[in-house]
């Protein structure tokens, strides 16, 4: 549950202005959200996301340069309104175009929409696309009702690449379709989430069982199954997104294990450790991986699993510098080491000398009598 806060009223007010003055070198305030304090290209498309808070680093986190360029924040899982989305969009706007892109949720499906007609009639050049990556929320015949989670960033992130490298409006959105096409996630939970001022969870799970594809906006699993090992949950988020695969996938992705909120780093750690060898025995390159929280549900315990099946182009964008308060993709400083150099990962053995030296030996007899005396003391104060 949240323990800090004042009024439950203000908490979305608050967190917003909080964030805003912790990272004031990436971000401004405006009606309706926050945009980049940073200059950016003249011309630049800019690309506008958003939704309810609850989930940071989603959406405020993500803006930054190589990033997105605004982010609309409404109340706890709550879509913002249109003005809001229009607001947030205007103040980032750069004069190549604006490109709403958010989750598949109906409020904001609404939201922006209506965001898109004013815009519109205000004279800008404006697009709109959704994020829908939960399998667990749709069948693959129905992708377009499939809810958008944390693949949401990985998308944004290559999109925004595109845009960053100067291409038109229609051109970022073609690449942000398309990883949007390629982008597969599937979570599970083991505990629910709890609303700023209120003293229970959304929905429980009961001990020593999993909820399977959850949402981020308290829905609980759509079944439950007992909890394994940290290997058995990998296997079955693995599993899940092997089922569901774009056409013409190739064998490189991108692995994301995000935490829902509650979830230690060192749990995600182990699991993610168990995703990547069973990807390397499925015949997949893992060309990138990252382990964090991405999208998460307030304090919700739990994990999702995000693969993004990449080709050289969406490989060459998610892999270009960008950086924000929450998510961060740098160039190495150093060069890697030489690829023929290995590093032994066992303990070595220590070898024992058999003879020894003069001192070890009598080292070793001076030992054996304190011994023998021990023994013999033992045996004197022995009662029958």
């Amino acid at each position: 549950m949240t323990h800090l806060l004042n009024n439950p009223v203000d908490f979305p007010v608050e967190l917003v202005d909080g964030f805003v003055k912790a990272n004031s070198k990436y971000v401004k305030k405006v009606y309706g959200g926050v945009v980049r304090a940073t200059k950016s290209k003249p011309g630049k498309v800019a690309i506008i996301t958003g939704g309810g808070t609850g989930h940071y680093p989603g959406f405020m986190g993500w803006v930054g340069p190589g990033l997105v360029d605004g982010a609309v924040t409404g109340n706890i899982f709550a879509s913002p309104s249109a003005s809001q989305v229009r607001s947030v969009a205007k103040a980032a706007d750069q004069g190549g175009g604006i490109l709403l892109a958010f989750l598949n949720y109906a409020g904001d499906v609404l939201h922006f929409g209506m965001a898109e007609e004013l815009l519109k009639a205000d004279g800008f050049d404006v697009r709109r696309s959704v994020v829908t990556d939960d399998v667990a929320s749709a069948p693959v015949s129905e992708t377009y009702k499939r809810r958008g989670i944390a693949g949401g960033l990985a998308v944004l992130k290559v999109a925004s690449a595109a845009a960053e490298a100067g291409l038109s409006l229609d051109e970022v959105l073609k690449v942000l379709n398309k990883t949007n096409e390629r982008t597969r996630t599937f979570g599970v939970a083991f505990s629910g989430c709890t609303l700023p001022g209120s003293a229970n969870p959304l929905f429980e799970v009961p001990a020593g069982k999993m909820a399977v594809g959850l949402g981020v906006h308290g829905e609980p699993g759509i079944y439950e199954l007992d909890l394994g090992t940290a290997d058995d949950v990998a296997k079955l988020l693995v599993d899940k997104l092997l089922e569901d695969v774009p056409q013409n996938p190739g064998k490189k992705v991108i692995a994301l294990l995000n935490g829902l909120g509650s979830a230690k780093y060192e749990e995600l750690f182990v699991t993610f450790s168990c995703v990547a060898n069973r990807l390397k025995n499925a015949g997949i390159q893992m060309v990138d991986g990252d382990v964090g929280e991405f999208m998460t549900s307030l304090d919700m315990g739990g994990l999702s699993l995000t693969l993004v099946w990449v080709d050289d182009e969406i490989e060459k964008y998610w892999l270009v510098p960008c950086d924000s308060p929450a998510f961060r993709k740098t160039k190495m400083i150093d060069e890697p080491l030489d690829s023929s150099i290995v590093f032994n990962t066992e303990p070595e053995a220590l070898k024992v000398n058999k003879k020894g030296n003069e001192s070890s030996r009598n080292a070793a007899a001076l030992i054996a009598k304190a011994l023998e005396k021990i023994k013999d003391i033992i045996s004197e104060n022995e009662t029958m």
